[in-house]
């Protein structure tokens, strides 16, 4: 290993692994190493075999669930929006072409003990039981007012500076009830609490449009696509990606240690007695221990089903949204459904996803509200994970440490973890201004 390179990755996770195809596009020179022998990290997708194997301790899970190799079971369950950052990335970097999606078929909000669709536009708002009729008029209005909302037109913003206006005061205008700002806020704008209302409303507005244009670019129920046979083929496309640019990638590198000048800045990552020079390095925690610091935990129940999440409308697919408040928590629940539609269990399997962020260390009595909506379930995980943020100061010692996955199923907040990362390394940044028209073709319908 006596060649130097730009950069040195630790990890192949998915932000990783992003991240590496980024710079190798960029003409960076990448080296890619991990400890495992496999890609994918913390996201990676595991067989039937593998999921028993780590959490029951063999690899020998009933007959009765059917053939271990079509089960893509995602460690971090998440959706992509349609119209969203991840794939601008997809499209951007051309890995589309390693990759098939099929649009996800609803998106729901648990609201006063039910299940509801989520409605995204004035027509939809008109017609969900979610709302009276006076309520569904005021919610209607504050849906044209965000399609309308332009940047760049000061008469769509209707006299209010959104970088001042909070979002509650833009919420107030249109008198909405509790309960509504409960769904819009959490199932529409996806923020995962509601420190959101006392921020300038623009982030919201921008959210809310992001939702809606996502859930006009495919003909599906739901913003959301989701790649066939699992997130586990993400890290493996971007891993294609570099390589093809010139990325060199090593797996089952034991060690991976982190070598330092006298000045304390990344010079190289040691592993089975030899060094790979480099001049910075990109990492996940579990690489840099010392750099972090542990700010929460996910709880995570992962149930294999024969039927999809009832009061869903029957959908192979879905994401249901369960507000903190409904469930007089401090953050949000998910709850996120798969199937053999996506590839990812045997016909007739349905994979479901309840995570939220921990609270107690009792996942099997946090995540209950959850579990209780899915029916009868054939088995259960509990799983439940630290989050780590990095504690360094990058310009000191040139370790870049992605933060751990957060407890929502959507991609928004991993890809703009990446895309700072990026500009933090390259001073850079990626130009998401590309032609979704042609996100069409990626998408498998």
């Amino acid at each position: 290993m006596n060649e130097e390179y730009d950069v040195i990755v630790l990890g192949t996770g998915l932000k990783e692994c992003i991240l590496s195809g980024l710079l190798s596009v960029d003409g960076h020179k990448v080296l890619h190493m991990d400890r495992n022998d496999y890609y994918g990290g913390a996201s990676s997708s595991l067989s039937l075999n593998q999921l028993w194997k780590r959490f029951r301790g063999d690899d020998k899970p009933p007959e009765s669930l059917g053939s271990s190799k079509e089960y893509n079971v995602d460690m971090i369950p998440k959706f992509m929006m349609a119209n969203g950052a991840l794939v601008r990335v997809l499209i951007h970097t051309n890995v589309t072409k390693y990759l098939n999606f099929k649009a996800v078929d609803g998106s729901f909000v648990y609201n006063k003990s039910k299940i509801h669709k989520v409605p995204a536009t004035d027509v939809e708002a008109l017609k969900s039981p979610l709302m009276g009729l006076f309520e569904k008029r005021r919610a209607r209005k504050l849906f044209i007012y965000v399609q309308d909302y332009e940047d760049n037109d000061p008469k769509s913003h209707e006299g209010l500076d959104l970088t001042k206006v909070t979002a509650w005061d833009l919420i107030q205008k249109y008198g909405l009830e509790d309960n509504t700002v409960d769904f819009i806020g959490h199932a529409v704008a996806l923020h995962r609490d509601d420190s959101y209302l006392d921020e300038p409303g623009l982030d919201f507005v921008k959210r809310m449009k992001l939702y809606a244009e996502s859930l006009a670019r495919f003909e599906g129920g739901s913003p959301y696509i989701y790649p066939l046979y699992g997130l586990g083929e993400l890290p493996q496309a971007f891993a294609r990606l570099s390589a093809v640019y010139g990325g060199t990638y090593m797996l089952n590198k034991p060690e991976c240690k982190v070598e330092f000048d006298e000045n304390g800045k990344a010079i190289g990552v040691t592993s089975e007695g030899e060094t790979a020079k480099c001049k910075k390095v990109v990492c996940d925690p579990s690489y840099m221990p010392d750099k972090v610091q542990k700010v929460g935990r996910v709880a995570r129940a992962i149930c294999i089903m024969s039927h999809p999440i009832p009061n869903t409308s029957d959908s192979h697919s879905a994401q249901v949204i369960l507000p903190q408040k409904q469930l007089g928590r401090k953050s949000d629940m998910y709850l996120f459904c798969c199937s053999y539609t996506h590839n990812v269990a045997p016909q007739g399997k349905y994979i479901a996803f309840v995570s939220a962020e921990a609270e107690t260390d009792q996942p099997e009595v946090e995540l209950k509200p959850g579990i209780d909506l899915l029916g009868s379930v054939d088995e259960t995980f509990f799983d439940i994970y630290d989050i780590y943020n990095p504690t360094n100061k990058e310009d000191d010692d040139n370790c870049f440490i992605s933060t751990s996955y957060d407890a929502s199923t959507h991609f928004e907040s991993t890809v703009q973890d990446v895309l700072a990362m990026y500009h933090k390394i390259t001073g850079k940044e990626v130009d998401l201004t590309v032609d979704l028209s042609s996100a069409s073709a990626a998408a498998a319908e």
